[in-house]
């Protein structure tokens, strides 16, 4: 199809993706069928097992969303009232929510400018004595600064003599590295969302929580069964948060195309980088970039919008029937339900700045170069 054909592109179509690979999804979920095996099931085991191994890490233990899967880390870090938990406010909700239903207290911080993840130097000013966790979000396909956290942690627990727990935030980051060692394998436990939007995405709510500490992984999934264990005897209070064997069979079908995709992905963005420098727009809008040292598996590719006209560009790309979206409009401290932490708006000035800048693009593996060059001169139209 020529360029002059197309005159929409979607944010996401994951039909084509179906068109690719459907048949296979049909008979893996054909198989559950016959097995009966619902819940926890083979599918799952399986599952577990092969995201362990792409990850490089010893355990990992299916749940229901990648939500649960961060409240049930902090769980198991026994995260409660009195604790502080340090988490960046330009994210998912999740990230954050999960916090507050353990009657702990959120401590929100700033972002680095050119990654969007938590900020090492905003980390450092908010670590204290009651600091319990800190939840390291690997924003858009890119892993945060792990080296200066860990250091930061370390230094702060021979400080003031008692663990702190690190929590990887890895819900748009499987496949991602930072120094070639994959995310997971930096802090206590590491958290995936497999929604249907996600690199790797089932046909519903999944999640799943790696580690590689056998202890603190076993608590994990003690708790997502309600504690219980054996049957009907509860050793703890905890919660149902199961991963279903049909999001399992189709995570498992899509696995093992997870690189190639990934690899799909970096070309879309590449494609994107050089047409808006070859289009001179630079000087209106921000490119994404990739840090050095890691692998970006390019979850979203973020733009920020200068000068006040990102809701603009935004509307003349709807009427021009090309998907876009915003991550995110607020940060968590801007957020009606959290006003009780008493943050103004400028308090984090980075997250502020991205909130009002920020335009995520469609990119998906199957988005052709065709629709790419359409977008890129419709922005240009834009601006002329």
């Amino acid at each position: 199809m020529s360029c002059s054909q197309i005159d929409s592109v979607p944010m996401l179509d994951l039909k084509r993706q179906y068109r690719l690979i459907g048949d296979q999804m049909d008979d893996a979920l054909k198989n559950v069928n016959q097995t009966g095996q619902f819940i926890l099931g083979p599918e799952v085991a399986k599952l577990e097992e092969n995201i362990a191994q792409y990850s490089k890490v010893n355990y990992a233990v299916g749940c229901a969303s990648g939500s649960d899967a961060l409240l049930l880390s902090i769980m198991a870090a026994k995260v409660g009232p009195g604790d502080e938990v340090i988490v960046p406010s330009f994210t998912f909700f999740a990230s954050a929510s999960c916090i507050a239903r353990l009657g702990a207290t959120i401590k929100l911080v700033d972002i680095s400018h050119d990654s969007f993840c938590l900020d090492p130097q905003s980390v450092q000013a908010n670590i204290s004595e009651r600091t319990k966790a800190i939840i390291a979000v690997h924003l858009f396909g890119q892993a945060a600064d792990m080296v200066a956290i860990q250091e930061i942690v370390k230094d702060a627990e021979k400080k003031y003599g008692h663990k702190i727990y690190v929590i990887e935030d890895s819900a748009q980051a499987i496949g991602a590295e930072l120094n070639g060692v994959s995310v997971g394998n930096w802090g206590d436990l590491s958290c995936l969302s497999f929604y249907p939007t996600k690199n790797l995405g089932g046909a519903g709510d999944g999640g799943m929580v790696l580690g590689n500490n056998k202890e603190l992984v076993d608590y994990v999934k003690l708790l997502r069964g309600h504690g219980m264990a054996p049957r009907y005897y509860h050793k703890v209070i905890g919660i149902n948060s199961r991963l279903d064997s049909y999001q399992a069979a189709i995570l498992n079908v899509k696995l093992p195309y997870l690189d190639q995709w990934i690899a799909s992905r970096q070309e879309v963005s590449a494609r994107y980088s050089k047409l808006f420098t070859d289009a001179k727009l630079t000087d209106k809008i921000v490119l994404p970039i990739a840090l050095p040292n890691r692998r970006h598996v390019w979850h979203q590719y973020v733009i920020r919008v200068l000068d006040g006209k990102r809701n603009d560009l935004r509307a003349f790309l709807a009427q021009k029937k090309i998907g876009s979206d915003i991550y995110y409009p607020l940060g968590v401290h801007q957020q009606e339900c959290f006003a009780y932490l008493g943050y103004k708006p400028q308090d984090l000035p980075e997250t502020l700045k991205a909130a009002n800048e920020v335009l995520a693009l469609p990119i998906f593996p199957e988005l052709t170069y065709e629709e790419q060059i359409y977008l890129v001169k419709t922005v240009a139209e834009f601006f002329a």
